[in-house]
């Protein structure tokens, strides 16, 4: 099916703010954190001896790794901007052998860095100095599947995929779909509350995770791995854990609520003139499709002309300022192609479309997502990239590219916009030739002043890591990070758990 028509118009703003209220870089404020993104000064943790060593060894016999060649792609994060100088590895593969780990860790006063599938883009999951990296990738047996309920239980370091394909043996699927789902561990996914594609329909890993399994700084194993919907004892300790980055706890086994795979999946690309278009097409979707929409992502056309110029992907529609897919999924594939032509329809005689194609066929499906899942590799063949994961009011978020943009002028290669409008994610991305100081001072603090001044959030799902843990006021208020201290320091009170991360090197 393809649906075709044209419309004259210039390609305008929905909302224009001034720039007064967004721009503080001469403020007291901005002044006070000077490149905050440095890391700081070692702490006094202790460093490996042999002593320590033949305890790893006793523990892990085989799986204590310290083979300089072995150790190079733990110590340096996937987009190859964070890189530590850890000397040891491990790789347990039970709790029992975590709490072993990191009981003597605690005592020893050793530094710990959790590692999963090392995809995180904010520096978080690799050391910052010599701390000793505790992967999960062996951990990674499932444990339990209740095809009745549909709630999986299995260890951290299950790969996203892999759970994916266990699933759909059973005619379920994960609640969540990342771009890194070859590589990411779910234990990853939980530590840093990964969003991902299908948040618009099966909400965030807050409200889908049932349960969790953490092995506390000290050793002490935290047993809340329940398989329950409804459990209104207490404090919902699990909830601390999720997007704490490993600085509360090390996450070693969780249980999720997973949905039952679609008997019927459409997705549809299309192409509008203006980001108000799109806006609009958005409310059209959401009132039209309803129960069955389970994505709504964009790109704007640089992005479209990275993935040809890069990744040599062709534009399977004609060009345009925008591009939009809309994943729909549900149960009747007659019910379901209905809504989506009557929608279809209805944007076309709107004029909010250009162009567009539907694919309902496997392969043109993920041919059709590989336009927005991989606009995060064409960044990669384009320089040294700088990225921002934003949150905002929907109607805002391409706002904040267009003003980058003009305050950058021509200091940036590309500055390009895509993410989720469903939940008002903006994935910003500014590229270089190499990396550049000067540029970067020039879109630090700026993007965070500007989202700050619009009530958003400075990290809407990558997490805060190394890079931006002294950006947290522009998100959170003194008291909340304060607090939030408290709680490192009662659960963690050598700060021996990836240091250096999530928090603000000096606390208010």
């Amino acid at each position: 099916m393809r649906c075709r028509r044209r419309f004259k118009g210039s390609l305008h703003s929905l909302i224009h703010v001034s720039l007064s209220c967004r721009l503080f870089a001469t403020s007291a404020f901005s002044q006070k954190w000077l490149s905050p993104a440095a890391p700081p000064d070692r702490l006094p943790f202790s460093r490996v001896t042999q002593e320590d060593l033949a305890f790893f060894r006793n523990v892990l016999p085989g799986r204590t790794i310290t083979d300089p060649d072995l150790l190079r792609s733990s110590n340096v994060d996937w987009l190859k901007s964070v890189k530590g100088s850890g000397e040891v590895l491990l790789r347990p593969q039970t709790t029992e052998e975590v709490s072993q780990i990191l009981r003597y860790c605690n005592s020893h006063n050793l530094a710990v860095n959790p590692q999963g599938g090392n995809t995180g883009l904010v520096g978080g999951s690799v050391p910052v100095y010599d701390e000793i990296i505790l992967s999960t990738a062996l951990m990674n047996n499932v444990l339990a599947f209740d095809s009745i309920s549909g709630i999986l239980t299995c260890q951290a370091g299950c790969v996203l995929e892999n759970l994916s394909h266990y699933l759909e043996e059973s005619d379920y699927i994960m609640p969540l779909d990342l771009g890194a789902k070859g590589s990411c561990h779910i234990g990853g996914n939980v530590a840093t509350n990964a969003g991902g594609l299908r948040l618009l329909r099966y909400g965030s890993l807050h409200g889908t995770v049932l349960g969790l399994e953490v092995v506390l700084a000290d050793g002490r194993v935290l047993d809340c791995l329940a398989t329950l919907r409804k459990d209104n004892t207490g404090y919902d300790l699990k909830q601390l854990f999720i997007g704490s980055e490993g600085t509360l706890g090390v996450i070693t086994a969780v249980s999720i609520l997973c949905p039952r795979k679609p008997k019927s999946v459409n997705v549809v690309f299309l192409g509008c003139e203006t980001f108000e278009q799109l806006l609009k097409t958005f409310q059209l979707c959401k009132g039209m499709l309803g129960e069955i929409l389970s994505a709504f992502e964009f790109l704007d056309s640089e992005c479209m002309t990275l993935l040809n110029t890069h990744l040599k992907l062709p534009n399977p529609i004609s060009d345009c300022p925008f591009y939009v897919v809309i994943e729909t999924s549900g149960s009747d594939q007659t019910h379901d192609g209905e809504k989506l032509h009557n929608f279809l329809e209805e944007a076309m005689s709107s004029l909010l479309v250009t162009d567009g194609t539907v694919a309902t066929e496997e392969s043109k499906i993920k041919a059709l997502w590989s336009m927005r899942e991989r606009v995060t590799e064409a960044l990669t063949h384009d320089g040294f990239t700088y990225k921002y994961d934003i949150s905002l009011p929907v109607e805002r978020i391409y706002q904040l590219v267009t003003d980058m943009r003009q305050h950058l002028g021509d200091r940036a290669k590309s500055v390009v916009g895509y993410g989720h409008v469903g939940d008002g994610n903006l994935h910003l991305n500014i590229t270089s030739p190499a990396k550049d100081p000067a540029l970067l001072a020039a879109i630090e603090p700026f993007v965070y002043e500007w989202t700050a001044s619009c009530k958003g959030s400075i990290s809407a799902e990558h997490g805060l890591g190394l890079k931006k843990r002294n950006y947290i006021y522009y998100s959170k208020p003194s008291q909340a990070v304060a607090l939030m201290s408290d709680i490192k320091a009662m659960l963690d009170p050598k700060g021996i758990l990836n240091p250096y991360k999530t928090l603000p090197d000096n606390p208010k």
